[in-house]
C-alpha cells in the first residue's frame, strides 16, 4: 500500500497530558506507511473572523501543516463533557476564511484517554459533529475510548498492557486502511 502523511492534533496543551502519551503510542504502532507528525496549535491566538482577510503568521502556518498531511488524526481529552477550548480553536482556525476549510474530504479519526470508565467518549461525540460540519469524512470504526489506568503508557509511548497495545495497532491498521479507501474515491485537490 501507498504511503501516507498524517498530521496528529494532541488536545491538551498540558506536558505531562496523558493523552500526548496516547500520541506517543499511536505514533510507534502505526503501520510504516503511515509517516505521523504532530501539528502544534499552542501558540494560536484566539480565532475571530476579524482576521479572516489578514491571518496572523502563526495561523498560516498552522494551515500549511493542515495542507502539507494527507489525513488527520484528533488524539483528545474531555474537558467538562466536550473537547478542550485551544482545540475547538485550532479547528476554528483551520476551517477559516469561509471556502477554505483545511479539513474538508480529508480522512480523520479520533481517539482519547481519560481516567474515567466512559473515557472520552463524550467529547470524542461533540469533535465528530465539528467535524461533520467540517466535511472531513471519519472513521467511525473501530471506536476507542481508552481509560488510562497509572503505568499503562510509558512516557516512551510503550504500551504495558498487551490487550491494550494490540487494540491500538489494531486501530491505526484500520486508520490506514480506511485513509487509502478515502483518497482512492476522494483524491485530494490538484
Amino acid at each position: 500500500m501507498a504511503k501516507h502523511k498524517v498530521g496528529y492534533l494532541i488536545g491538551s496543551l498540558a506536558k505531562g497530558s496523558i493523552n500526548r502519551k496516547l500520541a506517543k503510542a499511536l505514533v510507534r504502532l502505526a503501520p510504516p506507511e503511515l509517516e505521523m507528525t504532530e501539528i502544534s496549535f499552542k501558540e494560536l491566538p484566539l480565532y475571530s473572523y476579524d482576521y479572516d482577510t489578514d491571518f496572523p503568521p502563526v495561523a498560516l502556518e498552522f494551515k500549511r501543516a493542515i495542507a502539507s498531511v494527507q489525513a488527520v488524526l484528533f488524539v483528545t481529552p474531555e474537558y467538562n463533557r466536550s473537547i478542550p477550548g485551544g482545540l475547538k480553536n485550532a479547528i476554528d482556525w483551520a476551517s477559516r476564511p469561509y471556502g477554505k476549510n483545511s479539513f474538508s474530504r480529508k480522512p480523520s479519526a479520533v481517539i482519547g484517554t481519560s481516567p474515567g470508565a466512559i473515557g472520552t467518549a463524550v467529547a470524542q461525540q461533540s469533535l465528530r459533529s465539528v467535524l461533520s460540519f467540517c466535511n472531513s469524512p471519519q472513521m467511525n470504526s473501530p471506536e476507542a475510548y481508552i481509560q488510562f489506568t497509572p503505568g499503562l503508557i510509558t512516557d516512551d509511548g510503550e504500551v504495558t498492557v498487551e490487550s491494550t497495545e494490540t487494540f491500538l495497532r489494531n486501530y491505526m491498521d484500520e486508520f490506514h486502511m480506511f485513509i487509502a479507501r478515502v483518497l482512492q474515491v476522494l483524491p485530494p485537490d490538484a
